[in-house]
């Protein structure tokens, strides 16, 4: 009796599964117009630092070469790529390095130096 109870069993589960509803449909995907969209929303206007616009004083060797008025770090490094493209010093071959005149061998104490170097070397010579 015990394997007919099983083969009934066996049996009915097919057709559970026949019985069940057939599956829905996805609905389909409505378009979303230009109209539907939100607008991203509008970022805050972002802050500058203020360490950046402290007005620091140069060495004697950094004025000879920006002059001996108090600039915020930003406006240093400004005047010093002026300087240098005013002056065409900038290696033709490699760009990333800077060829130093009698001012910026001062400045620099070698004669070349990396265009990565010359923010390190330029916050020594700043107050």
């Amino acid at each position: 009796m015990a394997t007919a109870k099983k083969a009934a069993a066996k049996k009915a589960a097919p057709a559970k599964k026949a019985a069940k509803a057939p599956a829905k449909k996805a609905a389909p995907a409505v378009k979303k117009t230009a109209a539907a969209k939100k607008a991203p929303a509008k970022k805050a206007p972002r802050k500058v630092n203020a360490a950046f616009l402290t007005p620091l004083t140069p060495s004697p060797t950094l004025a000879a070469v920006i002059g001996p008025a108090p600039l915020p770090r930003t406006e240093v490094t400004r005047k010093i790529w002026d300087y240098i493209k005013k002056n065409n010093l900038q290696d033709p071959k490699a760009k990333r390095n800077i060829n130093a005149d009698a001012k910026l061998k001062e400045l620099f104490g070698k004669p070349s130096v990396d265009m990565f170097e010359l923010t390190k070397i330029v916050n020594a010579h700043l107050k």
